[in-house]
Protein backbone atom coordinates (compact mmCIF):
# COMPACT_ATOMS: atom_id res chain seq x y z
CA UNK A 1 0.00 0.00 0.00
CA UNK A 2 3.01 2.37 0.72
CA UNK A 3 4.09 1.69 -2.71
CA UNK A 4 0.53 2.83 -4.68
CA UNK A 5 0.18 5.69 -2.35
CA UNK A 6 3.62 7.17 -2.93
CA UNK A 7 3.48 6.37 -6.38
CA UNK A 8 -0.02 7.66 -6.70
CA UNK A 9 0.91 11.07 -5.05
CA UNK A 10 3.77 11.88 -7.68
CA UNK A 11 1.54 10.87 -10.51
CA UNK A 12 -0.88 13.42 -9.00
CA UNK A 13 1.92 15.95 -8.78
CA UNK A 14 3.82 15.91 -12.21
CA UNK A 15 -0.25 15.02 -14.06
CA UNK A 16 -1.45 18.53 -13.27
CA UNK A 17 -0.21 20.58 -15.52
CA UNK A 18 -2.70 22.04 -17.52
CA UNK A 19 -2.24 25.69 -15.64
CA UNK A 20 1.49 25.63 -16.04
CA UNK A 21 1.45 25.75 -20.00
CA UNK A 22 0.37 29.36 -19.38
CA UNK A 23 3.79 30.67 -18.50
CA UNK A 24 5.60 29.46 -21.60
CA UNK A 25 2.87 31.80 -24.00
CA UNK A 26 2.95 35.56 -24.34
CA UNK A 27 1.56 37.32 -21.42
CA UNK A 28 -1.70 37.88 -23.75
CA UNK A 29 -2.16 34.72 -24.96
CA UNK A 30 -2.85 33.39 -21.42
CA UNK A 31 -4.99 30.92 -19.78
CA UNK A 32 -7.53 32.90 -17.70
CA UNK A 33 -7.09 32.42 -13.73
CA UNK A 34 -10.24 33.34 -13.10
CA UNK A 35 -12.06 30.46 -10.28
CA UNK A 36 -11.48 29.43 -7.15
CA UNK A 37 -10.69 26.06 -8.31
CA UNK A 38 -8.41 27.21 -11.04
CA UNK A 39 -6.34 29.03 -8.34
CA UNK A 40 -5.57 25.85 -6.58
CA UNK A 41 -4.92 24.06 -9.10
CA UNK A 42 -2.25 26.72 -10.21
CA UNK A 43 -0.42 26.41 -7.04
CA UNK A 44 0.43 22.83 -7.23
CA UNK A 45 3.28 24.15 -9.13
CA UNK A 46 4.23 27.00 -6.92
CA UNK A 47 6.89 25.15 -5.77
CA UNK A 48 10.20 23.76 -7.18
CA UNK A 49 10.31 21.27 -10.06
CA UNK A 50 13.57 20.69 -10.11
CA UNK A 51 16.35 19.49 -7.18
CA UNK A 52 18.70 21.31 -5.58
CA UNK A 53 19.77 18.31 -3.16
CA UNK A 54 23.01 16.65 -5.59
CA UNK A 55 24.54 20.95 -6.27
CA UNK A 56 24.42 21.39 -2.33
CA UNK A 57 25.48 18.04 -1.29
CA UNK A 58 28.44 18.07 -3.32
CA UNK A 59 29.97 21.81 -2.62
CA UNK A 60 29.86 20.42 0.85
CA UNK A 61 32.29 18.80 3.34
CA UNK A 62 29.94 15.27 3.57
CA UNK A 63 31.80 14.33 0.04
CA UNK A 64 34.86 13.30 -0.89
CA UNK A 65 36.61 11.90 -4.43
CA UNK A 66 35.53 8.33 -5.20
CA UNK A 67 38.20 8.16 -8.15
CA UNK A 68 35.14 6.48 -9.75
CA UNK A 69 35.56 6.48 -13.65
CA UNK A 70 31.85 8.18 -13.87
CA UNK A 71 32.82 11.86 -13.93
CA UNK A 72 29.89 14.00 -15.04
CA UNK A 73 31.05 17.75 -15.76
CA UNK A 74 28.32 18.82 -13.46
CA UNK A 75 29.53 17.06 -10.50
CA UNK A 76 33.03 17.89 -11.01
CA UNK A 77 32.23 22.27 -10.97
CA UNK A 78 29.58 21.89 -8.03
CA UNK A 79 32.80 19.93 -6.59
CA UNK A 80 34.92 22.61 -7.29
CA UNK A 81 32.54 25.37 -6.67
CA UNK A 82 32.48 26.25 -10.47
CA UNK A 83 29.53 27.73 -12.08
CA UNK A 84 28.01 24.88 -14.68
CA UNK A 85 28.48 25.28 -17.95
CA UNK A 86 25.77 22.07 -18.40
CA UNK A 87 22.45 24.29 -19.01
CA UNK A 88 20.31 21.93 -20.41
CA UNK A 89 20.34 18.47 -17.86
CA UNK A 90 18.24 18.24 -14.59
CA UNK A 91 19.91 18.85 -10.94
CA UNK A 92 22.22 21.77 -12.33
CA UNK A 93 22.29 25.45 -10.68
CA UNK A 94 20.93 27.03 -13.99
CA UNK A 95 17.70 24.45 -13.87
CA UNK A 96 17.03 25.08 -10.37
CA UNK A 97 17.50 28.69 -10.53
CA UNK A 98 14.97 28.76 -13.36
CA UNK A 99 12.47 26.07 -11.61
CA UNK A 100 12.75 29.05 -8.44
CA UNK A 101 11.55 32.00 -10.61
CA UNK A 102 8.92 29.47 -12.08
CA UNK A 103 7.15 28.60 -8.73
CA UNK A 104 7.82 32.35 -7.79
CA UNK A 105 5.74 33.17 -10.90
CA UNK A 106 3.12 30.83 -9.94
CA UNK A 107 2.80 31.89 -6.74
CA UNK A 108 2.57 35.59 -8.27
CA UNK A 109 -0.20 34.57 -10.86
CA UNK A 110 -2.15 33.38 -7.71
CA UNK A 111 -2.14 36.22 -6.25
CA UNK A 112 -2.80 38.52 -9.06
CA UNK A 113 -6.04 36.20 -9.36
CA UNK A 114 -7.27 36.62 -6.34
CA UNK A 115 -6.94 40.09 -5.77
CA UNK A 116 -8.86 40.57 -9.49
CA UNK A 117 -11.52 37.87 -7.46
CA UNK A 118 -11.59 41.33 -4.78
CA UNK A 119 -9.72 39.35 -2.38
CA UNK A 120 -12.41 37.20 -0.66
CA UNK A 121 -12.23 35.78 3.11
CA UNK A 122 -12.79 32.05 1.21
CA UNK A 123 -9.51 32.31 -0.70
CA UNK A 124 -7.22 33.14 2.12
CA UNK A 125 -5.95 29.84 2.33
CA UNK A 126 -4.62 30.15 -1.43
CA UNK A 127 -3.45 33.25 -0.67
CA UNK A 128 -1.10 31.75 2.20
CA UNK A 129 -0.05 29.21 0.43
CA UNK A 130 0.87 31.17 -2.19
CA UNK A 131 2.72 33.92 -0.44
CA UNK A 132 4.54 31.08 1.94
CA UNK A 133 5.49 29.29 -1.67
CA UNK A 134 7.08 33.31 -3.05
CA UNK A 135 9.09 33.26 0.00
CA UNK A 136 10.10 29.54 0.17
CA UNK A 137 11.23 30.03 -3.76
CA UNK A 138 13.50 33.51 -2.73
CA UNK A 139 14.91 32.31 0.31
CA UNK A 140 16.45 28.94 -1.95
CA UNK A 141 17.49 31.76 -4.49
CA UNK A 142 19.38 33.80 -1.74
CA UNK A 143 20.66 31.09 0.10
CA UNK A 144 22.34 29.79 -3.07
CA UNK A 145 22.91 32.52 -4.98
CA UNK A 146 24.19 34.97 -2.37
CA UNK A 147 26.72 35.15 0.44
CA UNK A 148 25.19 34.56 3.79
CA UNK A 149 23.11 36.77 5.63
CA UNK A 150 25.16 38.46 7.80
CA UNK A 151 22.68 42.54 9.28
CA UNK A 152 26.43 44.29 9.58
CA UNK A 153 26.78 44.21 5.26
CA UNK A 154 23.73 42.82 4.54
CA UNK A 155 22.71 46.33 3.15
CA UNK A 156 25.18 45.90 0.34
CA UNK A 157 25.41 42.52 -0.36
CA UNK A 158 23.96 41.20 -3.71
CA UNK A 159 20.91 39.35 -3.35
CA UNK A 160 18.73 37.89 -6.30
CA UNK A 161 15.82 39.77 -7.76
CA UNK A 162 12.53 39.74 -5.59
CA UNK A 163 9.89 39.00 -7.67
CA UNK A 164 6.29 39.95 -6.56
CA UNK A 165 4.32 40.42 -9.46
CA UNK A 166 3.64 38.51 -12.74
CA UNK A 167 5.54 38.98 -15.70
CA UNK A 168 3.92 41.35 -18.11
CA UNK A 169 6.84 40.92 -21.20
CA UNK A 170 8.15 38.09 -22.94
CA UNK A 171 11.69 38.87 -21.42
CA UNK A 172 11.48 41.14 -18.44
CA UNK A 173 14.98 42.44 -17.29
CA UNK A 174 15.27 42.20 -13.70
CA UNK A 175 18.07 44.02 -11.15
CA UNK A 176 19.10 42.47 -7.72
CA UNK A 177 17.54 43.21 -4.60
CA UNK A 178 20.26 43.31 -1.51
CA UNK A 179 20.50 40.66 0.96
CA UNK A 180 18.53 42.67 3.56
CA UNK A 181 15.91 43.53 0.90
CA UNK A 182 15.37 40.32 0.06
CA UNK A 183 15.14 39.06 3.67
CA UNK A 184 12.84 42.01 4.64
CA UNK A 185 10.38 40.77 1.53
CA UNK A 186 10.54 37.05 2.77
CA UNK A 187 9.88 38.06 6.23
CA UNK A 188 6.59 40.16 5.24
CA UNK A 189 5.18 37.30 2.64
CA UNK A 190 6.17 34.77 5.75
CA UNK A 191 3.92 37.28 8.54
CA UNK A 192 1.18 37.69 6.10
CA UNK A 193 0.86 34.09 4.70
CA UNK A 194 1.45 32.14 7.93
CA UNK A 195 -1.62 32.66 9.52
CA UNK A 196 -3.67 32.15 6.46
CA UNK A 197 -2.67 28.82 5.25
CA UNK A 198 -4.89 25.85 5.99
CA UNK A 199 -4.24 21.86 6.56
CA UNK A 200 -7.78 21.69 4.54
CA UNK A 201 -6.15 19.90 1.38
CA UNK A 202 -6.90 16.51 0.12
CA UNK A 203 -3.02 15.80 0.29
CA UNK A 204 -1.73 18.56 2.89
CA UNK A 205 1.46 17.29 2.62
CA UNK A 206 2.28 18.56 -0.19
CA UNK A 207 1.32 22.20 0.09
CA UNK A 208 2.11 24.75 2.53
CA UNK A 209 0.36 23.68 5.69
CA UNK A 210 0.05 24.91 8.73
CA UNK A 211 2.94 22.74 10.33
CA UNK A 212 4.91 23.33 7.18
CA UNK A 213 4.38 26.87 7.30
CA UNK A 214 5.97 26.93 10.64
CA UNK A 215 8.95 24.20 10.35
CA UNK A 216 10.20 27.01 7.30
CA UNK A 217 9.66 30.04 9.37
CA UNK A 218 11.37 28.87 11.70
CA UNK A 219 14.41 27.94 9.41
CA UNK A 220 13.95 32.04 8.25
CA UNK A 221 14.32 33.25 11.60
CA UNK A 222 17.18 30.74 12.47
CA UNK A 223 19.30 32.50 10.22
CA UNK A 224 18.13 35.94 11.18
CA UNK A 225 18.85 35.22 14.85
CA UNK A 226 15.39 35.80 16.18
CA UNK A 227 15.70 32.87 18.64
CA UNK A 228 12.21 33.46 20.39
CA UNK A 229 10.32 33.01 17.23
CA UNK A 230 12.54 30.18 16.48
CA UNK A 231 11.11 28.62 19.68
CA UNK A 232 7.41 30.37 19.57
CA UNK A 233 6.48 28.37 16.26
CA UNK A 234 8.00 24.99 17.38
CA UNK A 235 6.08 24.99 20.62
CA UNK A 236 3.48 22.49 19.62
CA UNK A 237 6.49 19.80 19.17
CA UNK A 238 7.73 20.71 22.84
CA UNK A 239 10.41 19.09 24.17
CA UNK A 240 9.88 15.66 23.60
CA UNK A 241 7.95 15.04 20.23
CA UNK A 242 7.01 11.14 20.65
CA UNK A 243 5.66 9.68 17.84
CA UNK A 244 6.70 12.74 15.76
CA UNK A 245 10.08 12.63 14.42
CA UNK A 246 11.79 9.90 11.76
CA UNK A 247 11.45 6.24 13.11
CA UNK A 248 14.87 5.51 12.02
CA UNK A 249 14.61 2.15 14.01
CA UNK A 250 11.55 0.60 11.81
CA UNK A 251 13.45 0.85 8.57
CA UNK A 252 16.14 -1.62 10.13
CA UNK A 253 12.99 -4.04 9.23
CA UNK A 254 12.37 -3.23 5.61
CA UNK A 255 14.30 -3.98 2.51
CA UNK A 256 16.79 -1.04 0.79
CA UNK A 257 13.51 -0.23 -2.17
CA UNK A 258 10.93 -0.24 0.72
CA UNK A 259 13.37 2.28 2.78
CA UNK A 260 13.27 4.78 -0.20
CA UNK A 261 9.76 4.63 -0.54
CA UNK A 262 8.89 5.24 3.38
CA UNK A 263 11.75 7.80 3.71
CA UNK A 264 9.01 10.18 1.73
CA UNK A 265 6.21 9.35 2.28
CA UNK A 266 3.02 11.40 3.36
CA UNK A 267 2.11 8.72 6.07
CA UNK A 268 5.56 9.47 8.26
CA UNK A 269 4.40 11.88 10.74
CA UNK A 270 8.30 13.62 10.26
CA UNK A 271 7.35 14.27 6.76
CA UNK A 272 5.62 18.15 6.61
CA UNK A 273 6.37 19.20 2.73
CA UNK A 274 6.93 16.60 0.23
CA UNK A 275 7.37 17.65 -3.60
CA UNK A 276 8.72 15.39 -6.72
CA UNK A 277 11.11 17.00 -8.90
CA UNK A 278 12.47 16.12 -12.15
CA UNK A 279 15.38 14.34 -10.77
CA UNK A 280 17.92 11.19 -10.71
CA UNK A 281 19.36 12.45 -7.54
CA UNK A 282 18.72 9.09 -5.97
CA UNK A 283 21.15 7.65 -8.71
CA UNK A 284 23.97 9.72 -7.54
CA UNK A 285 25.65 7.22 -5.65
CA UNK A 286 26.66 5.40 -8.80
CA UNK A 287 26.99 8.32 -11.12
CA UNK A 288 28.12 10.92 -8.76
CA UNK A 289 32.30 10.22 -8.43
CA UNK A 290 32.18 13.13 -5.60
CA UNK A 291 30.00 11.20 -2.89
CA UNK A 292 30.01 10.02 0.50
CA UNK A 293 32.85 7.03 0.64
CA UNK A 294 32.84 3.23 2.28
CA UNK A 295 36.06 4.05 3.38
CA UNK A 296 34.97 7.72 4.93
CA UNK A 297 31.96 7.61 6.10
CA UNK A 298 33.05 6.45 9.63
CA UNK A 299 34.06 9.60 9.87
CA UNK A 300 30.91 11.05 10.53
CA UNK A 301 28.60 8.18 11.16
CA UNK A 302 31.01 5.90 12.68
CA UNK A 303 30.35 5.08 16.63
CA UNK A 304 32.98 7.37 18.07
CA UNK A 305 31.23 10.25 16.90
CA UNK A 306 28.30 9.61 18.95
CA UNK A 307 28.04 11.11 22.47
CA UNK A 308 26.53 7.80 23.85
CA UNK A 309 29.43 6.08 22.04
CA UNK A 310 27.24 3.62 20.41
CA UNK A 311 26.44 2.46 16.74
CA UNK A 312 23.84 4.92 14.54
CA UNK A 313 20.85 3.55 13.75
CA UNK A 314 21.70 5.03 10.34
CA UNK A 315 21.72 1.81 7.49
CA UNK A 316 24.22 2.14 4.76
CA UNK A 317 24.23 0.44 1.46
CA UNK A 318 26.63 0.22 -1.69
CA UNK A 319 25.72 -0.46 -5.32
CA UNK A 320 29.21 -0.16 -6.21
CA UNK A 321 31.37 -2.95 -3.68
CA UNK A 322 30.95 0.11 -1.09
CA UNK A 323 33.17 2.66 -3.28
CA UNK A 324 30.44 4.87 -2.30
CA UNK A 325 27.69 4.15 0.12
CA UNK A 326 23.99 5.64 0.60
CA UNK A 327 21.20 6.37 2.97
CA UNK A 328 18.04 4.97 1.28
CA UNK A 329 16.07 8.00 0.81
CA UNK A 330 14.99 9.07 -2.80
CA UNK A 331 12.27 6.72 -4.31
CA UNK A 332 12.54 7.55 -8.65
CA UNK A 333 9.05 6.92 -10.89
CA UNK A 334 9.88 6.62 -13.94
CA UNK A 335 7.27 8.60 -16.58
CA UNK A 336 7.42 6.52 -19.48
CA UNK A 337 6.34 9.21 -22.43
CA UNK A 338 7.36 6.35 -25.10
CA UNK A 339 7.39 3.24 -23.75
CA UNK A 340 8.72 0.94 -26.36
CA UNK A 341 11.56 3.22 -26.82
CA UNK A 342 11.98 3.44 -23.60
CA UNK A 343 11.76 7.29 -23.17
CA UNK A 344 10.52 9.28 -20.06
CA UNK A 345 10.91 11.74 -17.55
CA UNK A 346 12.13 10.73 -14.05
CA UNK A 347 10.80 11.63 -10.52
CA UNK A 348 11.82 11.41 -7.48
CA UNK A 349 9.80 12.33 -3.80
CA UNK A 350 11.64 14.42 -1.61
CA UNK A 351 10.97 16.00 1.74
CA UNK A 352 11.83 20.06 1.88
CA UNK A 353 10.62 20.43 5.06
CA UNK A 354 10.28 17.59 8.37
CA UNK A 355 10.08 17.70 12.13
CA UNK A 356 13.50 16.53 12.34
CA UNK A 357 14.57 19.75 11.03
CA UNK A 358 11.87 21.69 12.73
CA UNK A 359 13.24 20.35 16.45
CA UNK A 360 16.35 20.73 15.76
CA UNK A 361 15.89 24.40 15.16
CA UNK A 362 14.57 24.59 18.19
CA UNK A 363 16.90 23.30 19.93
CA UNK A 364 19.70 25.58 18.79
CA UNK A 365 17.40 28.34 19.62
CA UNK A 366 17.50 27.18 23.66
CA UNK A 367 21.23 26.92 23.34
CA UNK A 368 21.78 30.31 22.08
CA UNK A 369 19.12 31.99 24.53
CA UNK A 370 21.34 30.11 27.78
CA UNK A 371 18.53 27.64 28.07
CA UNK A 372 21.06 24.15 28.03
CA UNK A 373 19.13 22.54 30.18
CA UNK A 374 16.35 22.55 28.31
CA UNK A 375 18.38 22.06 25.03
CA UNK A 376 20.28 18.77 26.89
CA UNK A 377 16.75 17.41 27.21
CA UNK A 378 15.65 17.57 23.94
CA UNK A 379 19.47 17.03 21.94
CA UNK A 380 19.28 13.76 24.13
CA UNK A 381 15.81 12.65 22.79
CA UNK A 382 16.36 13.28 19.27
CA UNK A 383 19.66 11.26 20.18
CA UNK A 384 17.58 8.72 21.57
CA UNK A 385 15.46 7.90 18.20
CA UNK A 386 18.78 7.60 16.44
CA UNK A 387 20.94 5.45 18.87
CA UNK A 388 21.32 1.46 18.46
CA UNK A 389 20.87 0.41 22.26
CA UNK A 390 19.90 3.92 23.79
CA UNK A 391 19.16 3.28 27.68
CA UNK A 392 17.82 5.52 29.93
CA UNK A 393 21.23 6.13 31.36
CA UNK A 394 22.53 7.35 28.20
CA UNK A 395 22.43 11.30 28.81
CA UNK A 396 23.78 14.53 27.45
CA UNK A 397 25.51 16.70 29.76
CA UNK A 398 27.39 20.15 29.38
CA UNK A 399 30.29 18.21 30.20
CA UNK A 400 30.29 15.70 27.52
CA UNK A 401 29.37 18.20 24.53
CA UNK A 402 31.95 20.69 25.88
CA UNK A 403 34.69 17.14 25.80
CA UNK A 404 32.91 15.73 22.45
CA UNK A 405 33.00 18.95 20.63
CA UNK A 406 35.82 20.98 21.82
CA UNK A 407 35.92 25.00 20.40
CA UNK A 408 38.68 24.65 17.92
CA UNK A 409 39.70 29.10 17.12
CA UNK A 410 37.81 30.36 14.00
CA UNK A 411 36.09 27.22 13.22
CA UNK A 412 32.53 28.03 13.75
CA UNK A 413 31.93 31.67 12.92
CA UNK A 414 28.75 32.81 12.86
CA UNK A 415 27.74 37.03 12.40
CA UNK A 416 26.81 36.76 15.85
CA UNK A 417 28.59 35.79 19.24
CA UNK A 418 28.77 32.66 21.08
CA UNK A 419 30.45 31.75 24.37
CA UNK A 420 32.78 28.59 24.25
CA UNK A 421 29.49 26.46 25.41
CA UNK A 422 27.46 27.47 22.95
CA UNK A 423 29.76 26.78 20.26
CA UNK A 424 30.39 23.33 21.21
CA UNK A 425 27.18 22.96 21.56
CA UNK A 426 25.81 24.65 17.86
CA UNK A 427 28.75 22.16 16.91
CA UNK A 428 27.13 19.07 18.89
CA UNK A 429 23.47 19.94 16.86
CA UNK A 430 25.53 20.76 13.31
CA UNK A 431 26.99 17.64 13.32
CA UNK A 432 23.68 15.68 14.14
CA UNK A 433 22.18 17.86 11.26
CA UNK A 434 24.69 16.80 9.20
CA UNK A 435 24.27 12.98 10.12
CA UNK A 436 20.46 13.25 9.40
CA UNK A 437 20.03 14.94 6.25
CA UNK A 438 23.42 13.32 4.33
CA UNK A 439 22.62 13.53 0.41
CA UNK A 440 20.20 16.48 0.86
CA UNK A 441 22.59 18.98 0.84
CA UNK A 442 21.37 20.56 4.38
CA UNK A 443 25.00 20.77 5.16
CA UNK A 444 25.91 23.07 2.70
CA UNK A 445 23.48 25.48 4.31
CA UNK A 446 25.63 25.42 7.73
CA UNK A 447 28.92 25.58 5.95
CA UNK A 448 27.76 29.09 4.74
CA UNK A 449 26.46 30.57 7.74
CA UNK A 450 28.62 29.12 10.17
CA UNK A 451 31.26 29.79 7.50
CA UNK A 452 33.03 26.69 7.99
CA UNK A 453 35.92 25.92 5.85
CA UNK A 454 35.96 23.30 3.38
CA UNK A 455 38.90 21.14 1.90
CA UNK A 456 37.99 19.00 -1.44
CA UNK A 457 41.20 16.87 -2.44
CA UNK A 458 40.95 15.38 -6.14
CA UNK A 459 43.05 12.67 -7.20
CA UNK A 460 45.89 13.75 -8.97
CA UNK A 461 44.96 17.07 -8.80
CA UNK A 462 45.71 20.13 -6.04
CA UNK A 463 43.84 20.13 -2.98
CA UNK A 464 41.31 22.94 -3.60
CA UNK A 465 39.78 24.85 -0.12
CA UNK A 466 36.87 26.81 0.54
CA UNK A 467 38.64 29.52 3.15
CA UNK A 468 35.99 31.61 5.19
CA UNK A 469 34.43 34.23 3.17
CA UNK A 470 35.34 32.80 0.34
CA UNK A 471 33.19 34.50 -3.28
CA UNK A 472 32.39 31.21 -4.36
CA UNK A 473 30.18 30.52 -1.49
CA UNK A 474 28.11 32.28 -3.63
CA UNK A 475 26.84 30.34 -6.85
CA UNK A 476 27.75 32.24 -9.90
CA UNK A 477 24.66 33.65 -11.70
CA UNK A 478 23.60 31.15 -14.15
CA UNK A 479 24.81 32.48 -18.02
CA UNK A 480 21.75 32.71 -19.59
CA UNK A 481 20.35 35.03 -16.49
CA UNK A 482 23.06 37.27 -16.83
CA UNK A 483 22.64 37.74 -19.79
CA UNK A 484 19.43 39.33 -19.61
CA UNK A 485 21.05 42.02 -17.13
CA UNK A 486 21.02 40.40 -13.81
CA UNK A 487 24.57 41.16 -12.00
CA UNK A 488 26.98 38.74 -12.04
CA UNK A 489 28.61 37.58 -8.37
CA UNK A 490 31.87 39.09 -7.65
CA UNK A 491 34.78 36.42 -8.06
Amino acid sequence: MKKLKITLSLLVLISITSCDDFLSEKPDNRTEIDTPDKISELLVSAYPQISYFDIAETMSDNVFDSGMATTLLKNQQNYNWLIQTETADIDTQAFYWDACYRAIAHANKALEAIEELGSPSSLNPQKGEALLARAYSHFMLVSFWSQRYNPATAGKDLGIPYVTKPETELLTKYTRNSVAEVFEFIQKDIEEGLPLVTNDYKEPKFHFNKDAAKAFASRFYLIKGDWDKVIALSDDLGSKPVGKLRDFASYKLMAVNDQRISYASSDAATNLLIVSPNSIVGRSAGSNRFYLLGARYPEIFGSATSLFGKTWLYSFYSSNSSITVFLPKFYEYFKYTNVTAGIGEPYTAEVLLSNDEFFLNRIEAHVMKGQTALANDELEYFLSTRTTGYVSTDKVTEAKVVAKYPVIQDEYTPYYAMTPVQTSYIKAIAETRRRDFVHEGMRWFDVKRFNLVVTHETINQPVNILVKDDNRRALQIPLHASNTGVELNPR
